[in-house]
């Protein structure tokens, strides 16, 4: 079937090969970033943070492979400057990481289904260009026929199978994207109530700052 599909076929199995690598390597780094997500660490940075135990949260921030909470410390280390706009930028990095790559699913699945168009329009051509033959019409016009079937059908295909992990890997972006929102204003809230009951983070992140 693929060389019954003509030369069209070629770039079509080769944007079929980049959006496998490409899958492989986005499923790989969501998992990778899966593992790294601990709760425990999570809710006892906060309960640190909330209690003015800035020095505890700090520790556990360096500590984890939670994303979040080496988020978290981010934000305690530039506290003294501004804590929101740099957990803000930290969560971008996470948010662009996430996003690498997409690009190049949305590019095939707009793609391949073009360059089936294309091999249906060359296997036409060509099966258009025999009718004046009495004698090879019926074969060749039906292999036309079908070298435009199996091109468009093959576009087709890639188009289906990389749709579905696209959506779903967008949809996790958000879903990330929304977990920093929420994870970053609780952290300000937290920060908030410790200053209330006489807990400076600014303090706290300007004394760590010199002693760096």
């Amino acid at each position: 079937m693929f060389h019954e599909g003509g030369w069209v076929m070629y770039p079509i199995v080769a944007t079929a090969f980049l959006a496998l690598c490409v899958l492989l390597e986005r499923t790989i780094w969501w998992l990778g970033f899966k593992k790294n997500i601990r709760s425990r660490d999570q809710i006892k940075a906060r309960e640190a943070l909330g209690t003015g135990n800035f020095g505890s949260a700090w520790d556990l921030s360096n500590k984890s492979s939670d994303p979040f909470v080496k988020n978290l410390g981010d934000g305690i280390s530039h506290a003294h400057t501004s804590l929101l706009a740099a957990m803000q930028l930290d969560a971008t990095h996470w948010i662009e990481r996430s996003e690498a790559r997409m690009w190049v699913l949305g590019t095939i699945i707009t793609l391949a289904p073009l360059l089936g168009l294309f091999g249906t329009v060359v296997g036409l051509m060509g099966s258009f260009a025999s009718l004046g033959d009495d004698q090879l019409a019926v074969s060749k016009v039906t292999g036309g026929i079908a070298e435009a079937l199996i091109a468009t059908a093959a576009g087709i295909c890639i188009a289906i199978s990389c749709l579905l992990p696209f959506n779903y890997f967008r949809k996790r972006v958000s879903a990330l994207r929304g977990e920093f929102e929420r994870w970053i204003n609780h952290t300000e809230l937290l920060a908030a109530s410790a200053k209330a009951h006489g807990h400076d983070l600014e303090e706290f992140s300007t004394k760590l700052h010199i002693s760096r």
